[in-house]
């Protein structure tokens, strides 16, 4: 009689050895624990003791919150992110501060929160070796045809050079980054910059001097001091514009202060450049000549 049972159907198995008793000859293979733990890890995207290097604890929580460590302040890796910047956008920055606008905020329109110190580093040194050159080249031009002038390089002014314009570039930022600072935590309105935003801004400003100081080799008084007050109105325009919004809701007194602070020390920097590098040459002494005189016979 032909069994009726459904082959179908769902039935419940029970031990291995009451099951294989109508097979005695059957092969039964049996996998471990061991065995299939590894390979479940690794279906569901784990990671096994065989990898070498897994993941720490902080990466893991680095990836699933989407951030990632910032770097101490004094470490390289810290600064590499400011030099990491297109060529097209320090162009668009150094005709920004050559050509500053009114009502175009240097920090809003072209740092756009992506400040460099790429293009600042390189304007100050630079200018370091503009003012160092042309001053010698101006020297030697100022005392060219005079019997008596002997010529030599004063090397001495490209250091004297590099300690005033990078002390200006870095330490008058700091100093404004603070000043601004405290005053934002008396005035909780106050607009605030970062400090590196700051240097940005101060040494995009200097390109300006850049080809005033070339001109400052024609030996012309007019010429120079002509070129000088150029340089400070649009060098000094890029800070107004730039700094206004970060003072105009203070103390009229003090905002006014901090305004003629960074005038007057942009106009001490161009000024004492040019006092110090391109001074009038000085007049050397008349060559006094021995006559033997003769007394009549």
């Amino acid at each position: 009689m032909a069994s009726t049972q459904d082959p179908f159907e769902f039935r419940e198995f029970d031990e291995a050895g009451s099951l294989l008793e109508s097979d005695r000859d059957a092969v039964t293979i049996s996998i471990d624990d061991e065995v299939l733990k590894p390979q479940m890890q690794k279906a569901a995207g784990g990671f096994g003791e065989d990898d070498e290097d897994p993941p720490s604890a902080d990466d893991k929580e680095e990836l699933l919150s989407g951030q990632t460590k910032n770097a101490p302040f004094w470490t390289f890796e810290y600064y590499q992110k400011f030099f990491d910047i297109e060529t097209h956008n320090v162009k668009e920055r150094i005709i920004g501060s050559v050509l500053p606008w009114p009502g175009k905020n240097f920090i809003h329109v072209y740092l756009r929160r992506n400040p460099d110190l790429y293009g600042p580093f390189w304007i100050c040194t630079t200018l370091v070796f503009a003012v160092a050159i042309s001053g010698n080249i101006s020297k030697f031009l100022s005392n060219l045809g005079k019997p008596d002038y002997k010529y030599t390089p004063e090397f001495q002014k490209v250091t004297i050079a590099a300690t005033a314009i990078f002390t200006y570039a870095w330490l008058v930022p700091l100093a404004l980054w603070g000043l601004l600072l405290w005053r934002n935590n008396k005035i909780m309105s106050l607009v605030t910059y970062s400090f590196m935003e700051i240097i940005c801004v101060y040494g995009y400003s200097l390109s300006v001097y850049i080809p005033a100081v070339v001109l400052w080799i024609i030996p012309y008084e007019w010429l120079r001091w002509s070129s000088i007050l150029v340089a400070l109105c649009l060098s000094g325009s890029v800070l107004m514009i730039t700094f206004w919004p970060a003072v105009r809701d203070d103390h009229p007194k003090v905002m006014i202060a901090i305004l003629l602070g960074i005038e007057l020390l942009n106009i001490l920097l161009a000024v004492g450049c040019k006092t110090y590098f391109f001074s009038r040459p000085e007049a050397l002494p008349p060559v006094k000549k021995v006559m033997n005189a003769t007394s009549p016979a």
